[in-house]
């Protein structure tokens, strides 16, 4: 198993492009037009979760993301998931 000097030459990059792309979202959806939305708000709840010292973190955001209801809905109202729960629902 690789040490964390080790980690990080091999992942420091895609990391720091994973956050960069991230911000430019953000940047992107900040300049446009339109009340915010649900799965921004999830994304943003996610962050704090982002920053904690465990090491279960992808886990934690991963659970945030997702639908925990275990009742079926009568009808789909789209048609694929949407990636974070609906508050409406």
């Amino acid at each position: 198993m690789p040490g964390k000097s080790e980690l990080l030459n091999l992942q420091f990059i895609e990391a720091r492009h994973s956050l960069v792309e991230l911000a430019a979202f953000l940047d992107r959806f900040d300049r446009h037009e339109g009340p915010s939305d649900f799965r921004l708000e999830a994304l943003k709840n996610a962050l704090p979760i982002l920053l904690e010292n465990h090491p279960d973190r992808a886990r934690k955001i991963l659970e945030s993301l997702s639908d925990s209801s275990s009742e079926p809905i009568p009808h789909a109202i789209t048609q694929g998931a949407a990636g974070a729960p609906r508050p409406d629902l």
